[in-house]
């Protein structure tokens, strides 16, 4: 699964990378968590958009949403027949852009959060489908999930899921709401290419969501390493960003 990412590439960086109209200005984000803001990049004919949204699916039929359970990932295995998705999955497709994301691993009685990045250092573009809940009074509430798959070898050693990672050449694609590039697009659901990836372990500060700094991503070292991490990298500790609940 992926429950917990980062953006910190600069807004310029990303605004090249996913080709969007718009020119927002947001900080670093080093503990992304599930409910809060999150960037998404939407699509229609001739343009590309970026808007925030909540990290917490609510599909159209959901009347109270306080009684629906949290869904922030999709199954890319199941994603076309779940009353949940299928219609999303068709004609609301998106992106995620992240720099990195955290996975536990569970050893021991205890579990070691990962850091997990691209070895080529460029921002990814994770899969993703978007839902609009329209409540009783009119209101209007912006979702979205992440669409993971089954991981690679390599990666199952750390867990048996995966964020789907849409290759640059693949986003316009993804971002198309045609029924036949749905299946097109259903195709692009695979996991990460071997060797593209790398990871580190990280503290376990991350686990909390109040934590927000560059500090998270730091490299420690293990009693008995379960995997072979990345070398260290040792970026500077900063102090926690108080804007926890918004992306801006």
């Amino acid at each position: 699964m992926c429950g917990r990412f980062t953006l910190t590439s600069a807004p310029a960086i990303l605004r090249q990378a996913f080709e969007y109209a718009e020119q927002p200005n947001f900080p670093p984000r080093y503990n992304i968590a599930p409910t809060q803001p999150v960037a998404v990049v939407t699509s229609e004919p001739g343009a590309r958009h970026f808007q925030l949204m909540r990290w917490g699916f609510i599909p159209a039929w959901v009347k109270d949403p306080k009684t629906f359970s949290l869904v922030i990932n999709a199954r890319s295995e199941t994603v076309l027949e779940k009353p949940a998705f299928r219609n999303a999955i068709r004609r609301r497709r998106c992106l995620v852009p992240a720099d990195g994301y955290y996975e536990w691993q569970s050893k021991g009685g205890r579990k070691q959060p990962f850091f997990i990045h691209p070895r080529a250092g460029a921002p990814m573009g994770l899969a993703a489908v978007a839902e609009t809940w329209v409540g009783p009074n009119g209101e209007e509430l912006d979702t979205v999930a992440i669409v993971t798959t089954a991981a690679r070898q390599e990666m199952a050693h750390l867990h048996a899921r995966v964020p789907v990672v849409i290759a640059p050449r693949d986003y316009a694609c993804w971002l198309d709401g045609g029924e036949v590039a749905t299946e097109q697009a259903i195709a692009l659901l695979q996991p990460p290419a071997s060797g593209s990836l790398a990871w580190r372990p990280v503290s376990t500060e991350v686990n909390r969501v109040a934590n927000d700094h560059e500090g998270l991503l730091e490299r420690i070292e293990l009693f008995s390493e379960v995997v072979k991490p990345e070398a260290s990298l040792r970026p500077s500790r900063r102090a926690a960003d108080e804007r926890q609940g918004s992306l801006f």
